[in-house]
Formats: C-alpha cells, structure tokens, sequence
C-alpha cells in the first residue's frame, strides 16, 4: 500500500514528502495537497512569509472585531443617553447621598441587532478559519511553518494588542471565562 500521498506518474524524486514527525524539508514538501508542492526555496521562503503574514493578519482580524464590538456598544450607549435626554456621565454616575465617591449606575442590558451579529458572526468566521488552516499547517511539523507561526503570531499580537491595556471589567478580558 502506498502511504507516500504522490501523484504515481512523477517521478519518485519530485515526490511530496510529508513527514509527521519534526522536519525541516524545502525541496519537495507539500502542504495541504498536492497543488501546494515546494519545488525551489524561492517557493518554501514564499510559503514561509505567507504563514508568517497569515498568522500576522488572523491577530489584525481580532483586534478589528473587538474595536467593532467597542463601536456597537459606544453607538448603544449613545442612544441611551439620547433617548433618555441626559448627559453620558449625569445617566451613568450616582453621587452617593452621604458624600462618598460617585459610583456606576447599572448598565442596561445590549444584545446586538441581527445586522451586527452577522458581523460580529464573520469576524469569528474568519479567525475560527484561519486558525484551522493553521492549525493543519503546524500538524506538518515542518520546522519553518511553526516558527512563521510563532514569531507571527508574536508579531501580530505586539502589533493589534495594545487595545487591551487598562482596566478589566469583564470576566472574559480577565481571563476568567469557562472555555
């Protein structure tokens, strides 16, 4: 039985060499399928900086949902104190009768429209998929692909996460969520 995954009429030297065990192949690798076959070390770099840039892009993705969920929630907050006819902070802080420090009104419960939910829906479909493809790619084991997606996703993440510093308030920005 031939476990080779090459295509029987090429020759056995242009065959794909697929390895589940830690690699380091250029020449002749193939990810994915057939039609991603590594015939020069142009095409290796190439697969390289494209994993690297993919990883890079998959954290710029992120960070674009979570400004897009920022946005959907500041145009909530904007039509409740517009529709309520007072000012942001006289609606969103109490002063204490007793002199203390004002504190935060309870916020109202939001849940996105359909409209944004879609959105927001795409955003997770791309990184969900990104991930996957990924993922598949690391399972190669080939040592280039895993460091592109390590040091891209170092890149990546020093590039879009500068968003998350300050205060935590939710459980999921914590680190505190079930999954």
């Amino acid at each position: 039985m031939d476990m080779s995954h090459g295509n029987s009429t090429m020759p056995a030297e242009h065959a794909c060499k697929i390895s589940m065990l830690w690699n380091w192949h250029t020449i002749d690798a193939c990810f994915l399928s057939e039609q991603w076959h590594i015939r020069s070390v142009g095409g290796y770099v190439g697969t390289i900086i494209g994993v690297f840039m993919l990883v890079v892009v998959l954290e710029l993705f992120r960070r674009l949902g979570r400004e897009y969920d920022r946005k959907i929630v500041r145009d909530h907050a904007r039509s409740i104190s517009v529709s309520t006819g007072s000012a942001r902070d006289d609606a969103s802080i109490n002063k204490l009768s007793d002199g203390g420090e004002p504190r935060r009104a309870a916020v109202t419960p939001f849940r996105p429209t359909v409209a944004q939910q879609a959105v927001r829906s795409a955003f997770y479909f791309v990184q969900f998929s990104a991930g996957y493809i990924l993922m598949l790619l690391a399972m190669y084991y080939n040592g280039g692909l895993i460091l592109a997606i390590f040091f891209g996703s170092y890149v990546g993440f020093f590039v879009s996460s500068w968003d998350t510093v300050g205060e935590l308030t939710t459980p999921e920005a914590r680190g505190q969520c079930c999954c």
